[in-house]
């Protein structure tokens, strides 16, 4: 199963082959794991990987249900998927955007971010979906104060604790894959090494605080037993940032789009607004008013004054930074639109001088005076007396 096609041959185990053939070979060993399910001798371990593990069973009002809470053999699973993604990774670049990109013709600037919005969207569509649907089937969407009562929320149900797990495993796969996508750019394109260094060096600082903004934030609502309020403010997010993506390749495709980034404007606003409400509503008031404020790592409690106030600063820190980058580049943008604007007026103004001005006999033309109707005029012959 070839994902890329291949204009040239490396060594075997050399970098250039490795970073060439990764999907192929994170393909293989995904194989290798299935395979291990047919075989009771290793169908134990193969287990370890593929499903996600500490299950209990209790019984409730609808019957016997099947809970789960974390621990360190999540990393095998978190592993497992994280492979599962540089997979999916793969399929989505090759078979739909590199064939967007062939039809677009995009400079290799905006090719990078073409390829980024692209599969960004992808998983915020799935993630923003998947989330919404859990968050409705949990039932918080008609009894927000279940994301704080009860606390803490130990025990978390398949599709909550497989949602955390798939997120983990996907912003991880994010820091080899951004280090494959830019190796391959240069190494495909040896003449304009340099300037694509260049470029590299300035897009790679942006993606990596965005992607380990994500893990800790993903990884102190998920060790914390914060899912339930971790869980809305994900899709809050992911359906704000799905809307400038959007909006990006829209405009990659037609350059005319630029309702779609004022819209999206609004919504980041709203977004940062509610993010921060929800979590003072949750944290600074909801587990404030919990009876039981003790540090217990058997039961799985963090509900303590120095944490909660940890978790505040950290989201409010977070979106204060969002925000701060958001109207700096609007005021930038916005300085260059009037700087534009006024160039234009200059330049206008300096064109209006120079066109020649009529006068009561006619009008200038390649340094002559021409009538009005186009004839030059000439003075009388006087005769001597």
């Amino acid at each position: 199963m070839a994902f890329r096609r291949r204009n040239k041959s490396y060594p075997f185990f050399s970098q250039e082959f490795l970073i060439q053939n990764h999907a192929d070979i994170v393909f293989s060993l995904v194989i290798f794991v299935l395979i291990g399910l047919m075989f009771e001798t290793t169908a134990k371990t193969a287990i370890l990987f593929i499903q996600p593990q500490y299950n209990i069973s209790t019984m409730s009002a609808d019957g016997e249900m099947t809970l789960y809470h974390y621990g360190w053999k999540d990393c095998a699973t978190v592993l497992f998927y994280l492979c599962i993604t540089i997979i999916l990774h793969a399929v989505v670049q090759e078979y739909v955007l590199d064939k967007v990109n062939r039809r677009l013709h995009l400079s290799k600037s905006k090719n990078t971010k073409f390829n980024e919005s692209g599969q960004l969207c992808v998983f915020y569509l799935v993630s923003s979906v998947w989330s919404l649907y859990v968050i409705a089937t949990e039932g918080f969407l008609l009894h927000p104060s279940s994301l704080w009562e009860n606390y803490p929320h130990v025990h978390l149900r398949f599709q909550v604790k497989f949602f955390y797990l798939t997120q983990l495993a996907y912003w991880f796969h994010a820091l080899p894959e951004l280090y494959f996508q830019k190796v391959r750019k240069v190494s495909e394109d040896e003449r304009n090494a340099e300037t694509l260094m260049q470029g590299i060096c300035e897009e790679v600082p942006r993606q990596l605080q965005y992607i380990s903004l994500y893990l800790l934030h993903i990884l102190a609502a998920y060790l914390l037993n914060l899912t339930r309020v971790g869980l809305v403010l994900l899709f809050l997010q992911y359906l704000s940032e799905m809307g400038f993506h959007l909006s990006r390749l829209f405009y990659f495709i037609d350059e005319n789009h630029h309702k779609m980034f004022e819209m999206w404007s609004v919504g980041f606003v709203l977004t940062r607004m509610i993010t921060l409400t929800l979590m003072f509503l949750a944290v600074g008031f909801g587990l404030a008013r919990s009876e039981n404020q003790m540090l217990d790592l058997e039961t799985g409690n963090f509900n303590t004054l120095s944490i909660r106030l940890l978790v505040l600063f950290m989201v409010c820190f977070t979106q204060s930074w969002l925000l701060w980058k958001f109207f700096r580049f609007q005021l930038s943008r916005t300085r260059e639109l009037r700087l534009e604007q006024a160039r234009k007026r200059a330049a206008n103004k300096q064109q209006m001088q120079r066109t020649p001005k009529r006068d009561s006999v006619g009008h200038h033309e390649n340094g002559l005076i021409k009538a009005e109707n186009g004839t030059s005029p000439r003075l009388k012959k006087i005769k001597a007396p």
